[in-house]
């Protein structure tokens, strides 16, 4: 008995193992015919049936495929089935280049790094592998330099669980927005279409909205003439037979990503139909408008070979330049971007984009900008994770051949997840892209991203040596791109102006009475929006003048290190002013021997002129004075109000400083040791 029940029990067993294999070459199958979704949930379900140890090869291939049918999807679990599939000891080393793919679809980059090196170690040549780990390692200094651009998700055309992706605007003046959506037409869910095996979504297929008088975008349709009335696509709808096609091109078939010609009138657009419920692979149709309606569509041969899918089609400002995506033999690997020129009223050669755009990974979506350069989404260039968008433009200092420079758009135009499909406002960096970033279901929406505009600002104010407001005083500004302005400032001294990009100025201050003060900036090679401040002090011409951060060695004339700041203020005054000469006076406080006193203060002023002739100034237009202890500094208003216990006009003599408490001496006697110039004359050189 008992040996009968083992019999049964190994029968069975062989049975249920004959049964997965039989599951496992059926989803193979489906793999192989591009239906991933169908595929995926076959192996799911076969991947826990099978044992770790008895099946273990078997259930490595079923764990990689079904990485495989998730990183097609976009689903966050093929990291997951990676990661099983390296555990279970894969033998193709594909694996580790895949997975790190996942990863780094996930954000998760540390992780993501370890699989490249692992990957690298099979194949050191690899460029997706390569850029991938460079990616990792350098993320977050490229996280630290985001673009310009500001990215918002439009409420315009995202409608609830439905994809919604690469808008094409169709005419010039952007009225018109065509965009790809699979959202439910008819509203009876009992009438709507089954998922597709290959994407396990709903039939994609093309949309438009026009913008009414206010600038709101309304009216979200299909195109006329494309699709048939809904009672037609109803019934197209409740058939099981996926080859039936109802009215022009509905029905079963698979309408996006699409571009027009400049006019508007001719349109380009993705088609697929699959036959027998498997996948025939993609098309570029072409359709004419003529009264309001889109004409019979009518493909559009690129290669002889009829069995070659294309898709993503972009045309050049021109019309005479069509680029497009294909995985046609002779490319760089996975899928490609690929361009054919107009020959007359035909396309002649197809030709490949070449390794400077192209990687052994998926390089898709073209879009043909108005000033000559394309922009594409790519997984095997240097990015954040999936498809990330890269703006290529011609080296034009190249005559000998054709050079693309490619730039990664940044965040937040790229994100961890895949960012693709943009269009412009005609010449300008507005527009709209769409992504799946944040989607744990990879749905894709519809953003609408802006480049601001770069202002540059200068404001500021021109006040004299003690703060106070010069009305009359001007600002004179000079750019190397030929600007010459003179700005008044307003009643207060303060002032405003507007600046251009990459140039570069020199600004002098201004007024009656006042020396004159120089000042430079520049705007070149900023990224973003800058308000410059600048404040400018005017020294008085009649009356002696301070410099401020002068230092001496205790009891000596030397200068310290510390005075170095406020010498080269000093430089730069007399250099601003080259027609003035002045009187370089040094004081200093009533503590120790007068004689002594007076000794110091003529040799520092020595010294202060000494540095100023080393430096290029002049010996004849500086006359050193010595004042020692003589001339008592007397306070002005801002002094005043800095040091309460000292009165305006008050002069820090010796009967003053004795009457106050021994803190607030120091401070006069240190206000008193100080260097000051005033001017002598204002016409140096000039006669």
């Amino acid at each position: 008995m008992r040996k009968a029940i083992l019999y049964i029990l190994l029968a069975a067993l062989a049975l249920s193992s004959c049964s997965i294999k039989k599951r496992v070459e059926r989803a193979d199958k489906k793999f192989a015919i591009g239906e991933y979704y169908a595929a995926a949930d076959i192996y799911k379900q076969c991947y826990s049936r099978l044992k770790s140890k008895q099946d273990r090869e078997l259930k490595a291939h079923v764990a990689f495929r079904q990485g495989e049918c998730y990183r097609i999807l976009n689903n966050t679990r093929a990291s997951t089935a990676y990661q099983n599939a390296i555990k279970l000891k894969y033998q193709d080393s594909i694996v580790y280049l895949h997975g790190a793919q996942a990863l780094h679809y996930q954000g998760k980059y540390k992780e993501a790094q370890k699989l490249y090196e692992q990957y690298l170690q099979y194949d050191s040549a690899s460029y997706v592998a390569r850029a991938g780990y460079a990616a990792c390692v350098r993320m977050a200094d490229m996280k630290k330099q985001p673009g310009r651009y500001k990215v918002t998700l439009s409420k315009d055309f995202n409608y609830r669980n439905s994809s919604n992706f690469a808008p094409q605007f169709v005419d010039e003046d952007a009225s018109v927005l065509m965009f790809t959506s699979n959202r439910q037409v008819t509203k009876s869910k009992k009438k709507q279409k089954r998922a597709s095996n290959i994407t396990g979504q709903q039939v994609f297929q093309l949309f438009q909205s026009r913008k009414n008088a206010a600038g709101q975008w309304e009216d979200i349709k299909q195109p006329e003439g494309l699709y048939s009335p809904e009672s037609d696509q109803e019934q197209a709808a409740q058939s099981n037979d996926s080859t039936q096609q109802s009215g022009k091109t509905g029905g079963a078939a698979e309408m996006g990503v699409c571009c027009f010609t400049q006019d508007g009138k001719t349109m380009y657009f993705t088609y697929s139909k699959a036959m027998n419920g498997q996948d025939q692979g993609t098309k570029i149709m072409c359709s004419q408008r003529a009264s309001g309606e889109w004409g019979d569509p009518q493909e559009v041969r690129l290669f002889q070979d009829s069995t070659i899918s294309v898709a993503h089609p972009s045309l050049c400002p021109t019309g005479d330049t069509l680029y497009f995506v294909s995985d046609a033999p002779g490319g760089m690997g996975g899928k490609d971007i690929w361009f054919v020129e107009l020959d007359g009223n035909n396309w002649g050669v197809p030709q490949n984009m070449g390794p400077q755009i192209n990687t052994t990974a998926d390089e898709m979506f073209p879009t043909a900008h108005p000033d000559g350069s394309l922009y594409f989404s790519s997984n095997g260039h240097p990015g954040y994770g999936g498809l990330d968008i890269f703006h290529a433009v011609r080296d034009t200092a190249r005559h000998d051949s054709v050079k693309w420079l490619l730039v990664n758009m940044a965040e937040p135009i790229n994100s961890q997840g895949d960012d693709f499909g943009m269009t412009f406002e005609g010449k300008s960096q507005n527009g709209y892209m769409s992504s799946n970033r944040g989607d744990k279901k990879g749905i894709d929406r519809i953003y609408r991203f802006e480049l601001p505009e770069l202002v540059y600002l200068l404001e500021g104010s021109i006040t004299d040596n003690l703060g106070e407001q010069l009305s009359d005083a001007a600002l004179r500004i000079v750019g190397n791109d030929g600007t010459n302005t003179k700005v008044q400032v307003r009643r207060d001294g303060t002032f405003k102006v507007q600046l251009k990009k990459d140039v570069k100025y020199a600004m002098l201050a201004t007024c009656r009475g006042y020396l004159n003060q120089r000042q430079t900036l520049t705007t070149e090679g900023l990224r973003d929006s800058k308000t410059f401040e600048e404040h400018f002090q005017l020294a008085s011409i009649s009356r002696p003048v301070g410099v401020e951060n002068i230092f001496y060695e205790f009891g000596k004339w030397d200068l310290t290190p510390e005075s170095e700041q406020g010498l080269q203020a000093l430089v730069k005054m007399l250099n601003d002013n080259p027609n003035i000469t002045i009187e370089l006076a040094a004081h200093t406080d009533m503590q120790g021997d007068e004689g002594f006193n007076q000794t110091l203060s003529e040799k520092r002023a020595q010294s202060v002129c000494a540095y100023l002739v080393a430096h290029g100034i002049a010996r004849d237009r500086l006359t050193p004075k010595g004042y020692g202890e003589s001339m008592p500094y007397v306070a002005d208003k801002r002094l005043s109000e800095k040091y309460t216990f000292i009165p305006k006009g008050q002069a820090l003599d010796p009967a003053f400083i004795q009457s106050l408490p021994e803190k607030q001496q120091e401070i006069c006697n240190q206000i008193n040791r100080r260097t000051e110039f005033k001017v002598l004359k204002t016409t140096y050189g000039m006669y």
